[in-house]
């Protein structure tokens, strides 16, 4: 009988995983070569050709839209001459003939593209330039592709008619495209700036686009505590917004009544065009800046996230890095939470819906959201996403920042809008809960439902530190503020009343995000 030994085994296994980021972009070429001479009582087609090409790895697709920009006005389609004034201005139109001249525009796809585009709302013939941003095409399913492949092509062409009566001079006019990703991402919003009133503003943003005179009209426009509702143009998603009192009569600050819910994309590129980066205090302006987030969304994935977890300690039991530097945020999906206002609230139908009180599966839609109805009681909150604090404060490493108090003058709020201070003085959680029942000696409030009743909705979202945790229970809203290396400024409040506009903790966490608008300052320029 033949016998044989084995060699004790220790051998290890070593795991490779290289990740691939999500990355978009539009360019063209003839850009600015739409150059034609027309003659009075004729009609010119196909006016100079800008070729498109737009390169986006997203595997759900991308969208591409349109939108007329002359003078650098969303919205403005109109050609104009500086010189002979609004009269002689051409309207957007399809017309060949006739006593009004007008000007189109046509797009079409490459045969030769290596993922051709689909055409929407009929830009395969010539047509009026939209309003408002139109999408103009899209693939359902992204492009995996390097910057020498043909990728998506789009051109766009432009007619003119010319009446009898229009008169001699250059007419210019623009036409602004923009790439967004996934394919059914919201359309973009154009903001308004020459919006006087908050009927006449269309987005958050309008609050940094429009002038001081202006902006102090629309504020004076809107009527305390009403509840108003604007869109983000980063993403089209709509908030709440309302005045409340603070300090003296007649002080007013302006604070978004619902949670921030932007989905960051990691790779995709924030402007102070439209976020809060890149603000003078001292000349109250924004100057030219830009953010492009390393990472995006938190994955559950343990094993994933690991392997990005080499500037943090590794947390098996919650399976998250605490890391105080790298921008994370966590989209938890769609949480509502619905019951009557009346006293102190029963959180028991929200925990019930979750499968344990530190859950990993709280993401189904429970109800749809509504706003607050006096006559019924019923209130619906959206608990919106989890930032750390290095996103909140929109950078990708925050860890140069350790003087205590330090005043970080930036965040991921849209642009003309911040993150609320701490401390006593207005646009802070001070100001604004002390006129609802925060008394600073007893820690908190007598009734702590009226910080998540109408109107200030401060909902109890809980945090995320690796899986979602005291959702109903607890609420954590960050700050701006330096506390040292690994800590940051937040508010925090319990639904047992205890409450505090000013607590320290670890920049890892991932907390919710409330946003004040700026103080109005002496000019703002674009």
């Amino acid at each position: 009988m033949s016998s044989y030994s084995y060699a004790t085994d220790d051998s290890t296994v070593d795991n490779v995983s290289i990740t691939v980021p999500v990355s978009c972009s539009l360019s063209g070429t003839g850009m600015n070569s739409h150059n034609a001479s027309v003659v009075n009582g004729t009609y010119q087609a196909d006016i100079g050709t800008t070729t498109m090409k737009a390169f986006c790895n997203d595997t759900n697709g991308f969208a591409i839209y349109a939108i007329g920009y002359t003078d650098n006005e969303y919205g403005k389609t109109v050609l104009t001459n500086s010189t002979l004034g609004s009269s002689a201005d051409i309207a957007t139109g399809t017309a060949t003939s006739g006593s009004t001249s007008n000007w189109a525009m046509k797009l079409a796809t490459s045969s030769s593209a290596t993922y051709p585009l689909t055409l929407d709302n009929s830009f395969d013939n010539y047509h009026n330039v939209p309003t408002e941003y139109t999408k103009v095409a899209h693939r359902d399913s992204g492009t995996d592709i390097g910057t020498s492949a043909v990728g998506s092509e789009l051109t766009s062409t432009y007619a003119a008619y010319m009446s009898q009566t229009q008169p001699a001079g250059t007419y210019t006019g623009q036409v602004k495209y923009t790439l967004v990703h996934p394919s059914d991402r919201a359309a973009p919003v154009a903001c308004n700036p020459n919006a006087i009133t908050i009927a006449e503003a269309k987005c958050l943003q309008d609050f940094a686009h429009v002038t001081e005179a202006n902006r102090n009209s629309i504020i004076a426009s809107m009527t305390p505590e009403q509840q108003y509702t604007l869109k983000d143009s980063r993403d089209g998603k709509s908030y709440t917004i309302a005045k409340y009192q603070v300090g003296e009569p007649g002080n007013y600050d302006v604070w978004m009544t619902q949670n921030l819910d932007l989905d960051l994309i990691a790779g995709e590129t924030y402007t102070n065009e439209d976020t809060d980066i890149g603000y003078n205090t001292t000349t109250g302006t924004y100057n030219t800046a830009a953010w492009s987030p390393a990472r995006s969304t938190y994955s559950n994935n343990a094993i994933g996230e690991r392997e990005w977890c080499a500037g943090g300690i590794w947390d098996s039991e919650y399976n998250h890095c605490e890391d105080n530097s790298t921008p994370v945020s966590y989209d938890p999906g769609n949480l509502f939470w619905n019951t009557t206002v009346s006293g102190n609230m029963d959180w028991s139908a929200y925990w019930d819906s979750c499968t344990t009180v530190y859950s990993t599966n709280c993401d189904e839609t429970l109800n749809p959201i509504s706003t607050y109805t006096s006559s019924t009681g019923i209130a619906q909150y959206h608990l919106g996403n989890y930032y750390n604090w290095t996103v909140a404060v929109a950078m990708n490493d925050s860890s140069s920042h350790t003087e205590y108090e330090e005043l970080i003058e930036q965040s991921i709020c849209p642009a003309g809008w911040t993150l609320p201070r701490t401390g006593i003085g207005e646009d802070s959680f001070y100001a604004l809960w002390s006129k609802y029942g925060y008394d600073e000696n007893f820690g908190g409030f007598s009734n702590a439902s009226t910080l998540w009743s109408s109107p200030l909705y401060f909902t109890v979202g809980g945090a995320f530190i690796g899986r979602t945790n005291a959702i109903g229970a607890n609420s954590f809203y960050w700050t701006p503020i330096v506390v040292n290396a690994d800590a940051a400024m937040e508010a925090n409040f319990f639904v047992e009343g205890y409450a505090s506009p000013s607590h320290s903790f670890h920049r890892y966490q991932g907390f919710s995000l409330r946003c004040v608008a700026r103080p109005v300052s002496t000019t703002i320029t674009w």
